[in-house]
């Protein structure tokens, strides 16, 4: 499953337990200021979502960022994108800004990813019935006709953690991150 730059951004809020605090559109993407919950930091996010699939981003991309970065505070910055030149991959290098791309995905534990995902089938169980079941009989959603869906991608998150499958561990999460987003709307 590929994931567009929005898709891409998403998941990197969830892993890297950042709260989303104000967000600015602009010409080429959207700015989210964030906050670290855990270095209690606050980051830019910088979603560049291109017209054209061939775009890079480039030093001037990244020189934009960093005259936001300092006009709003933030320790850090992360631009997620599709793809980046040489050049701005070093100056991100030097400027405490990382780098999420097509080819670059910033290494995740699987255990980061187990617990986002338990707190995102808790926060679906709450929003679908009410509460997280204490154990398999006590889910509101299961039955035979037709099985709950949140609790088949727990139960197969289970699965491809217990045999290291990341990327199918990835996609579970993905796969929640959208029911979440549907749950809520």
């Amino acid at each position: 499953m590929e994931m567009n730059v929005r898709d891409r951004a998403e998941f990197l809020f969830a892993i890297q337990n950042l709260k989303i605090g104000r967000r600015e559109k602009w010409a080429e993407g959207t700015d989210f200021v964030a906050s670290d919950v855990i270095a209690d930091e606050k980051v830019l996010v910088r979603m560049i979502e291109e017209s054209s699939k061939s775009r890079f981003v480039g030093t001037d991309d990244v020189k934009s960022m960093l005259k936001v970065m300092r006009r709003k505070d933030c320790e850090r910055g992360i631009i997620v994108g599709r793809r980046f030149t040489e050049a701005a991959t070093e100056e991100m290098r030097l400027s405490n800004i990382q780098q999420v791309s097509d080819e670059y995905m910033p290494p995740v534990a699987s255990e980061s990813i187990v617990l986002t995902i338990n707190d995102c089938i808790n926060s679906l169980c709450r929003t679908k019935c009410g509460a997280v079941p204490l154990q398999e009989s006590d889910c509101k959603g299961r039955s035979k006709e037709k099985p709950c869906r949140v609790r088949s991608i727990s139960d197969d998150a289970l699965f491809h953690y217990e045999r290291g499958w990341i990327d199918l561990l990835k996609n579970d999460l993905r796969q929640l991150l959208v029911m979440n987003k549907t749950a809520k709307a």
